[in-house]
């Protein structure tokens, strides 16, 4: 893929990944704080607002602040930077680059969060009955599609 076309393309989804990732967040944010859950799609769908200290579900959310921000904002930020680097450099095919552009979009989203707040916003849980995941948000939807796409991809020889 031509350079300016690679580029182009990242831009584009950081910017729809990040943008719509934001949104979603202010208004959970806006309209589920301190609000009881709201249930769709007889309860396969929830909406749920919870501010997340740790990273995948919780995890690391007992560390002690500084071990926290070393963590989960400086030593993230730096591994998205050397992805996002990678993704517009290493050779690739369209797929392997849509899929490294959502990692690093997810990883931004919840890095604007993680800087600016010191937490993650939360907002959805889906399930079935007394199965469920734990709470997420779309930046987390970007980094498993992201990676669930990386997966199915061959690499280029």
């Amino acid at each position: 893929m031509a350079k300016r076309k690679r580029v182009a393309l990242v831009l584009a989804m950081l910017v729809v990944c990040v943008g719509c990732d934001q949104k979603t967040k202010y208004l959970a944010r806006e309209h589920l704080h301190d609000s009881p859950a709201i249930s769709l799609l007889g309860g396969t769908l929830r909406l749920d607002y919870s501010e997340n200290t740790g990273g995948f579900l919780s995890l690391g959310s007992a560390l002690p602040s500084p071990w926290r921000v070393a963590i989960f904002n400086a030593a993230c930020s730096a591994a998205i930077a050397a992805i996002l680097w990678y993704t517009l450099v290493a050779p690739a095919g369209r797929l392997q680059i849509i899929g490294l552009s959502l990692i690093c979009a997810g990883g931004i989203g919840n890095l604007i969060d993680r800087w600016a707040y010191g937490y993650a916003r939360d907002f959805l849980n889906l399930g079935l009955g007394p199965v469920r995941t734990g709470i997420f948000n779309v930046a987390d939807v970007a980094l498993v599609t992201g990676c669930l796409l990386l997966m199915m991809v061959r690499r280029p020889t």
